[in-house]
């Protein structure tokens, strides 16, 4: 944990709306004044597009929530090395032709050549000099493990984190989130996407799920209408159709204050001693609301260590 150069983790499944939060996010930065050094997960995969169609083709359990096909070393080495001094390396994951475009043409402007296309990563580089916060944004952003294998286990992300948010729509929910995302921005099948699910399963229990034990806030988004059967479902449940459940792990941590928060958000109620519950669509207000005061306070603090 750092005071001087607080870092934070957004950690999600994939389809589970990191990326939304990541906005409300950069709201935030926007009004406070912050400059954040910003850390995608997939960046911190260990093989490429190509090594994992390989690889998963003869490896039936090889999947992206697993250790075998990240470097939780790395990225562990990031959040201490940032905690410790403000700076650490970073690189970037080509998800598309114009990524791999834009940072060839960044990299080659600082003098570095970068040959890597889509599906591919740049080379390792320091992150930005200066910055006030290190943000990070993925699926892995509190993970651990204390077994003693030195190549997939033995590392300890959650323990430099200083502001853990979880995202966990409920899993129906988010398996029908990801079976419409990739259908409409991959082309991929239903079929071809449940046997994702299917092939991730185990990696989802052991490293997915544990994190949103870790982290200071979880937003859980829940709908409202029937998804029992998420494999068949044709729309995606709206914000309108869902209450988002909010629950701090200690509440007096951040000097949450219920009673504001009921008062500003319309509809909205207790149901534990450190849970709030808002409708969908105050999801957005209700993140603004709770997280500017903490970074606020968070930043106070590192201008006065």
């Amino acid at each position: 944990m750092s005071k001087k150069h607080p870092v934070i983790a957004v950690t999600g499944s994939s389809g589970a709306g990191t990326t939304f939060v990541k906005r409300a996010f950069e709201h935030i930065f926007f009004r406070e004044k912050i400059i954040a050094a910003v850390v995608e997960g997939d960046s911190f995969h260990s093989v490429t597009r190509a090594e994992f169609k390989q690889r998963s083709a003869v490896e039936a359990d090889f999947s992206h929530f697993g250790p075998q096909a990240n470097d939780f070393h790395a990225l562990e080495a990031l959040f201490k090395s940032y905690g410790e001094t403000g700076s650490g390396k970073k690189r970037y994951y080509l998800h598309n032709d114009a990524e791999a475009v834009h940072h060839q043409q960044r990299l080659a402007a600082l003098g570095v050549t970068c040959a890597s296309g889509s599906g591919e990563f740049t080379p390792w580089e320091d992150t930005e000099a200066n910055t006030d916060i290190l943000f990070y944004e993925g699926l892995h952003g509190l993970v651990k493990d204390a077994t003693d294998d030195k190549k997939y286990g033995g590392y300890d992300v959650a323990k430099y984190v200083d502001l853990g948010i979880g995202v966990v729509p409920s899993v129906n929910l988010e398996w029908i989130q990801k079976i419409s995302r990739d259908h409409a921005e991959r082309g991929y099948s239903p079929e071809a996407t449940v046997d994702t699910i299917m092939r991730r399963m185990p990696d989802y229990i052991n490293h997915i799920t544990p994190q949103f034990s870790r982290t200071h806030i979880n937003f859980q988004r829940v709908p409202t209408v029937d998804t029992s059967n998420p494999f068949i479902a044709r729309d995606i449940p709206t914000a309108d159709e869902s209450f988002v459940i909010i629950r701090f792990a200690d509440p007096k941590a951040f000097n949450v204050d219920f009673p504001f928060l009921l008062s500003m958000i319309h509809d909205s109620f207790m149901s534990r001693r450190n849970s709030i519950v808002v409708p969908g669509g105050k999801m957005v207000l209700a993140m603004e609301l709770i997280l500017n005061p903490i970074i606020h306070d968070m930043i106070e603090r590192r201008n006065n260590a």
